[in-house]
Formats: C-alpha cells, sequence, structure tokens
C-alpha cells in the first residue's frame, strides 16, 4: 500500500473524506493508484484549494468534472473534487477512518458516488465492494439509495448480486 500525505494538519475545520481507489481499500482488495482523491463542499472549495497552495501544492489543471489536479510537494496526485449534494453533507459528517486515522467516505456514501458516476472503473468497483458487503453493510447502502437516489435500486442489487456470483466463482 502506499502512503499518501496526512492532509489532516492542512484542511484542520475543513470536511473532507478520501474516495476513489483509496477509499475502496477499505472495501474491498487493494487496486493500484499513484493519486489520492478527495471530496469537499461546494462552498469549502476555494478555501480547501488556497490551503493546500499555501502547504506547497502546485494547481496543475481543472478537472472535467467539478474540481483539480494538484501536485503535493513531494510528487504525490492530488484530486481535489467537490460537491453539493444533500448526501455529501451527510457524508463528510460520518467518515469512515482507515488504519492511519484519515477519514474515508462510508460504503454506502461511496456507493452511491460510484453509481452515479457511471463510469466502468467506478461500477466494477461497487460491483466488487458490494459483494464482499456484509449483510448488515448491504442494508446500510440500501437505506441510502432508498433516501437519496431510489431509481439507483434495482441497479445496487444487480451490482451486489454479481460481485457476490463472481467471489463464489473466483472471478473477482
Amino acid at each position: 500500500m502506499r502512503p499518501f500525505p496526512d492532509l489532516t494538519p492542512i484542511l484542520e475545520g475543513i470536511p473532507w473524506v478520501i474516495i476513489g481507489a483509496v477509499a475502496t481499500r477499505e472495501y474491498m482488495p487493494e487496486r493500484t493508484t499513484n493519486g489520492l482523491d478527495i471530496i469537499v463542499m461546494q462552498k469549502d472549495f476555494k478555501r480547501t484549494v488556497s490551503r493546500l497552495k499555501k502547504s506547497g501544492y502546485e494547481l496543475v489543471s481543472s478537472l472535467l468534472g467539478p474540481g483539480c489536479f494538484l501536485r503535493s510537494p513531494d510528487g504525490t496526485e492530488l484530486y481535489l473534487l467537490f460537491g453539493k449534494q444533500s448526501w455529501l453533507r451527510k457524508a463528510l459528517q460520518n467518515p469512515l477512518r482507515n488504519d492511519a486515522g484519515y477519514p474515508v467516505m462510508d460504503l454506502p456514501y461511496l456507493t452511491l458516488m460510484k453509481t452515479e458516476s457511471a463510469r466502468s472503473i467506478d461500477i466494477s468497483d461497487v460491483s466488487c465492494m458490494l459483494g464482499l458487503a456484509s449483510d448488515a453493510e448491504l442494508l446500510r447502502v440500501r437505506e441510502v439509495i432508498k433516501k437519496y437516489a431510489p431509481y439507483l435500486s434495482d441497479d445496487i442489487e444487480s451490482m451486489a448480486y454479481l460481485g457476490k456470483l463472481e467471489l463464489e466463482r473466483g472471478l473477482a
């Protein structure tokens, strides 16, 4: 597992969570990544960029979606995204803490975010994460989906089923 810079002191007072491949490590076997993806609320985006730049991060470019790409003083890629969804506020208030103590998006919200993105790598991640999830975790995922994106309920059930099937057959 590649270590990433500790953003906690830099972003003190700004709610943020790790998303992307580094977040999925908490729910499935690790997949390789060179960058760290984080997300903040839209209202905190400019303040977050400002703090990162003051800490030596270089703003490299904008992203196609809402956010930007920065590079740390040691060369680590940082993808800073922002959103204003009502569920994001809840996700930022209740992060999971990984072994290093960093805030990671909890499985129900990570599932929602990745499913809404509709990127093939994200759909694959969701299927694998849900295939490995316990019944209690799946219940929490279903509750969040029902509350914030009920139109995704059938898709979530299909991905959970396929994820479990792949694991049973040794395909994942």
